[in-house]
């Protein structure tokens, strides 16, 4: 018997389960599917190009400790990404640069929305004319989660921004790379030297896995519970991979957003050599597209995006509650606290709820 079953073998699971072995824990992990890493799963192409497997996952941090935390199990080659969407047939900057609405608005250009936002459209307007709105941000957000952007929470607008500047990077982060080996070889290494059993559910087999100390369960929480209160709604994609073997390079970076509902259901394309080391990249024939569609998945395993509006909100803290009075059980991650975590958040979390296991037990060992 393990002190501590960790179910979940993606980058919180594994986070936790090494820091809990670190402190001299025992632990095992599970993980329904047939790979560790979870969601920042990646795999080679028979030409060769690396390609994440379930959409790209670009790294970045300002802590230095927690970059030191990821150089630990991984070298990472810098990769600054620069994402373009796809407006009017050009590559525009994403984020909308200033130069784009200065050029089709004028350069005294107000906010659409002025006061509370109390839906997603609006909290976007409040940031941008209704022109670039329409054409940057409507499309690909109703394609995104297939309902309305005014049934969206307003807090969905954090994830982006307007900028006044033209820098093409997406994000301005000290730290910012992708793991030479790749993420799964990075979780590989995290979870050296712990059990680790694939291909096994643990909500089928409950009993068959008993911790001698408590429960780490990284899935969804409403599934946890058999969805005796209801399901919680996600989105996931559904991804099409196209090799091009005549064709060095299609498009102008890794990533153009398709926010144009009549240019296919499709909310952006991937070529992943642009996210590949130059010289790796280099030696490699041919180039590989790939098109991400969303939907609404039945199967858990599927589950990748939260659903951000106010029933599920309040559904989620039904479940919460309920999971807080758990006294050997930790529901958590993007699927157990049904929360958008970026890597460099999902990390840090992870690291701050294993100090915290820890802790607990060191306390309950002296007592």
């Amino acid at each position: 018997m393990s002190d501590y079953v960790v179910v979940g073998a993606g980058l919180t699971g594994a986070v936790i389960a090494r820091a809990l072995r670190d402190a001299g824990r025992s632990v095992v992990v599970l993980d329904r599917r047939a790979h560790v890493a979870g969601n920042v799963h990646d795999h080679v192409h028979p030409s060769g190009i690396s390609i994440h497997t379930y959409g790209p996952h670009y790294f970045r941090t300002n802590d230095d400790d927690l970059w030191k935390f990821v150089n630990r199990f991984a070298t990472f080659y810098k990769y600054e990404p620069a994402i373009k969407s796809l407006v009017d047939g050009r590559h525009e900057n994403w984020p909308i640069a200033g130069s784009y609405i200065n050029r089709t608005v004028g350069k005294d250009w107000r906010p659409e929305f002025i006061g509370t936002p109390a839906n997603f459209e609006e909290a976007a307007l409040s940031l941008m004319p209704q022109l670039v709105y329409e054409k940057f941000v409507k499309g690909y957000t109703e394609k995104q989660w297939g309902v309305p952007a005014t049934a969206l929470s307003a807090g969905l607008v954090k994830r982006f921004d307007v900028r006044e500047d033209d820098e093409p990077r997406l994000m301005r982060h000290v730290h910012q790379g992708i793991p030479v080996e790749g993420y799964t070889r990075m979780v590989e290494a995290m979870l050296e030297g712990i059990p680790v059993h694939l291909k096994t559910d643990y909500l089928q087999q409950r009993d068959a896995f008993k911790p001698r100390i408590g429960l780490v369960y990284t899935g969804s929480i409403d599934e946890f519970f058999d969805f005796d209160m209801g399901r919680l709604a996600y989105r996931g994609q559904r991804r099409v991979h196209e090799y091009f073997p005549e064709s060095e390079a299609i498009q102008p970076c890794g990533q153009v957003n398709n926010p144009d509902p009549s240019e296919g259901a499709h909310i952006r394309t991937l070529e992943w050599k642009h996210m590949m080391e130059p010289d790796v990249a280099g030696n490699i024939r041919g180039t590989v597209l790939t098109r991400e569609i969303p939907f609404t998945p039945d199967n858990p395993a599927d589950y990748e995006y939260p659903f951000p509006d106010q029933a599920n909100s309040d559904l989620y803290a039904r479940y919460r509650a309920r999971a807080a009075a758990l006294t050997d059980v930790l529901i958590c991650g993007r699927l157990g606290e049904y929360r958008y975590y970026d890597m460099d958040q999902a990390i840090a979390r992870a690291r701050l709820l294993a100090r915290r296991l820890i802790e607990k037990t060191a306390r309950e060992d002296i007592s």
